[in-house]
């Protein structure tokens, strides 16, 4: 039997605040969501300004990115490269850029994944919070 980490509370609002501030000082609308590594929510904000599709779209990448072990933006780049295969896989339906896994001693304890803006951008607001773990 292993023991791993595993995000708290505590956890989930130092990387949420970071995320957040890394959205605000770039004026990006976004919503922001945090997820265990069973793809779970434990953390969800909206900005002010983000589409309410956006609501969606975040926790879906967070949990493909949770449940995969990896970012999300490997499905759309598999996808793209035409293994339209991956568009059944089951549970996983945040197949764009934005989800990041959280990875602690070599575990995924969870993932992030905001969605609002570019792709990229939605990526980079996921990797600024998790760097604040």
């Amino acid at each position: 039997m292993i023991t791993k980490p595993a995000l708290t509370e505590s956890d989930t609002q130092r990387i949420g605040a970071a995320a957040i501030a890394h959205a605000k000082a770039n004026q990006w609308a976004v919503a922001i969501a945090i997820v265990d590594d069973g793809g779970h929510l434990m953390w969800f904000q909206r900005l002010d300004g983000v589409a309410p599709i956006s609501s969606h779209i975040a926790p879906a990448k967070a949990r493909t990115a949770a449940l995969g072990r990896r970012e999300s933006r490997i499905y759309e780049e598999l996808i793209n490269k035409g293994r339209y295969s991956f568009l059944s896989a089951p549970e996983l339906q945040g197949m764009l850029e934005g989800g990041v896994p959280i990875v602690v001693d070599g575990h995924c304890v969870g993932a992030v994944g905001v969605s609002g803006v570019k792709s990229v951008e939605d990526a980079q607001v996921a990797s600024a919070g998790i760097a604040a773990l």
